[in-house]
């Protein structure tokens, strides 16, 4: 079955810790509810730095920086999208990327 890698753009910070366990347990419910289909539930990722091909470095993690990520099995491309479409994420104005994790023999 495919892999496909969750990758989380944006979203706010919960101000208050009323705020923030409402958020996580958002998120817990969210991935309880994925079952199976979770393979990692991955985690937040802090400042990032993006290096181009010209070895500039850019110390904010360029245009759309990720700040999380997780992984799922899913029959399809879609049946991936519809499984994202759930992540609290979304309620914070973030975005989902959603990519297939293409295996490769070595």
């Amino acid at each position: 079955m495919p892999k496909y890698v969750l990758a989380y753009h944006g979203g706010s910070m919960p101000e208050s810790e009323a705020e923030q366990a409402k958020v996580m347990q958002a998120w817990g419910a969210w991935m309880q509810g994925l079952g199976d289909a979770l393979v990692d539930p991955g985690n937040p990722v802090g400042k990032s730095s993006t290096i181009a091909s010209n070895g500039s470095v850019s110390a904010d993690g360029g245009a759309n920086p990720l700040s999380g990520y997780s992984l799922l099995n899913a029959d399809s491309q879609d049946a991936a999208i519809k499984l994202a479409s759930g992540c609290p994420i979304l309620e914070g104005g973030g975005s989902v990327e959603v990519a297939e994790a293409i295996e490769i023999q070595m």
